[in-house]
């Protein structure tokens, strides 16, 4: 990493939590991601979900026709747990690289888990299969239970789902994905499993607070939401610390305008124009900007068994202004755009494209 008052330059960063969606959109949301980030793993929860083999093949495909020209980018598929997803899909898909993990929704957590795990027992064939031959478990950690308040919900799930689990499968290697909380926190800290944790940029900048900022504020409405300030911190002291288990997974969640300005809005914040702008803007708040490598770059490689990139990309010193819309590639209603996140706010860094 090389570091000045005005340049950062660090090894070309993953992103290890990420939504491209499918269809024609895949054109505009494939390139921002792309022209930063080497490899992403990508979320299986589509319409209908990636639950087989060919579904995967056949997404991964669609996503690497949609890579610009000149970008090298490579997308790291995801199976789709469901109650009755077979070991034999998931061994066969593992040992011919296709699946590079599989993901754990609970039922009805979040976007497009409707036909998530009802109960994790119900895999735990699947999940015996997957400690065994080193397959990675990435977990939306939330219970899905109404009666329990939504702030609530990734600490009950640490305690009543994810320390069963982990004791029954010490050597399984578990990712729970964008972290929320002080707890979820400690957790990982002092965990004693193959246990790392994702943290978005969005939870490093805003509070639930945010939410309600004048008005009903959908454009910050995610899943897990946003907690209270001290959670917040928690997690800003946790991604800049230089402890391994905590690193970089964006969890862009791209949802056109009126998807999100609705009676029923759609959780999901998408970052990923300046996602590692914004996570550079908080390593220099905390005073940290020598660890936004480690944790961009190397960490996540290091868990998963990759290589870490030779390439380096570089920010500049450059406080600019983030525009109020991301458009769609040829649209052609006014409504497809999205809201980016940071609308209407300065950042201080700004990616360098012209940097070799």
């Amino acid at each position: 990493m090389h570091l000045t008052q005005d340049r950062i330059i660090i090894r070309q960063p993953d992103d290890w939590h990420l939504h491209l969606r499918d269809g024609d959109a895949l054109k505009t949301f494939v390139a921002p991601t792309s022209r930063v980030f080497r490899r992403a793993i990508v979320m299986p929860n589509l319409q209908p979900p990636i639950t087989s083999i060919q579904s995967a093949i056949d997404y991964r495909e669609r996503i690497l026709d949609a890579v610009p020209e000149g970008d090298l980018f490579t997308p790291l598929m995801t199976a789709y747990l469901t109650d009755d997803l077979s070991v034999e899909v998931i061994r066969e898909g593992f040992q011919r690289g296709v699946f590079f993990a599989a993901k754990l929704y609970p039922a009805n957590s979040t976007t497009n888990s409707e036909a998530g795990v009802t109960t994790i027992e119900n895999i735990y064939s699947v999940v015996e299969t997957m400690e065994e031959i080193g397959m990675p478990l990435l977990i939306h950690g939330e219970v899905a239970d109404h009666s329990i308040d939504i702030f609530d919900r990734e600490a009950v799930f640490l305690e009543s789902h994810l320390q069963p689990l982990l004791k029954r499968f010490p050597t399984l290697r578990v990712v729970l994905e964008h972290i929320t909380t002080e707890e979820a926190v400690e957790y990982v800290q002092n965990s004693s499993a193959s246990l790392a944790a994702t943290i978005t940029p969005h939870h490093l900048h805003i509070n639930r607070n945010a939410l309600f900022n004048g008005g009903l504020r959908s454009d910050l409405f995610c899943l897990p939401v946003a907690k209270r300030e001290r959670h917040r911190i928690a997690l800003r002291q946790a991604a800049t610390s230089g402890e391994p288990c905590f690193f970089l997974g964006t969890d862009s969640a791209p949802h056109l305008r009126e998807f999100k300005e609705s009676s029923c809005g759609c959780a999901g914040i998408f970052n990923a124009p300046n996602a590692i702008e914004s996570y550079a803007q908080v390593f220099e708040e905390e005073g940290a900007l020598d660890q936004l490598e480690a944790f961009s770059s190397v960490f996540g490689p290091n868990f998963y068994g990759l290589p870490i990139n030779e390439k380096r990309i570089s920010l500049v010193k450059n406080p600019h202004i983030i525009s109020s819309r991301f458009e769609l590639v040829k649209a052609d209603n006014p409504f497809e755009f999205i809201v980016p996140f940071h609308a209407g706010e300065t950042l201080n860094w700004s990616f360098d494209p012209n940097f070799i």
